[in-house]
């Protein structure tokens, strides 16, 4: 995604949004996936902001955040 910050995104609902669920599955995106840009942030950072991304959909929470800014 080109930036030193670290980022994510979900293809089937950005990139690849002007094509159907079928064009998707053929050039291998998927509804669940989440595309990784990591950055040049210090490697403990990630990590931390990356767990509390992976926590949220457990907790219920759907709060849009973006990585690097000490949250996902």
């Amino acid at each position: 995604m080109g930036d030193a910050k670290s980022l994510s995104c979900h293809p089937a609902s950005t990139t690849h949004r002007q094509l159907t669920p079928e064009e998707q599955r053929k050039t291998g995106v998927t509804p669940e996936m989440i595309r990784l840009s990591v950055g040049i942030e210090h490697i403990d950072d990630i990590l931390e902001d990356l767990g509390q991304a992976l926590e949220k959909p457990k907790s219920g929470v759907e709060e849009p955040a973006a990585v690097g800014s000490g949250r996902i």
